[in-house]
């Protein structure tokens, strides 16, 4: 559970220096994108261990170095964040952190539906398959039924 701050703290820190260091030299943003996915990434995985809390003891949930610890390296991602944001804005431009933002939940939100509609799409065809089995079964005992009346018929003859 710490190492999982750990990393989220380390990677955040790793793609802010990154950035720093790329920044004057980069063309364009590509030239910097991955330190940008690793800040975001680093950001996620310090919010994610904020937010998940089931299975962890209650000493670790409650305890004020927990505690403490997760507030101040959320604190600290979000101060990186902002000097990002108004390092990239003064070398590329006011708005664009925004529009990098902007694009990142546009695209997360298109994998979410994507997913979602994949999932529908499976339910639907397992819903298909099931009705399916259910009239080859009734089709099946109606058969079974028939010749089983026919021979009881040409039995009793």
């Amino acid at each position: 559970m710490i190492a999982e701050a750990l990393a989220g703290i380390a990677l955040v820190k790793s793609a802010v220096e990154g950035i720093k260091s790329a920044i004057n030299t980069a063309n364009d943003i590509s030239d910097i994108a991955s330190h940008i996915d690793n800040l975001f990434e680093g950001e996620k995985q310090i919010q994610k261990k904020r937010s998940k809390k089931s299975g962890v003891s209650f000493g670790d949930q409650f305890g004020i170095k927990s505690v403490a610890q997760e507030v101040i390296d959320a604190r600290l991602a979000q101060e990186k964040m902002q000097e990002m944001k108004q390092l990239i804005d003064m070398r590329f431009g006011h708005g664009t952190w925004q529009g990098i933002v902007d694009e990142r939940a546009r695209r997360i939100q298109e994998a979410k539906e994507a997913v979602a509609r994949k999932k529908r799409e499976q339910i639907q065809r397992h819903n298909e398959l099931m009705e399916t089995l259910k009239i080859v079964m009734v089709v099946g005992v109606v058969v079974l039924v028939t010749l089983m009346s026919l021979i009881g018929i040409f039995m009793t003859r």
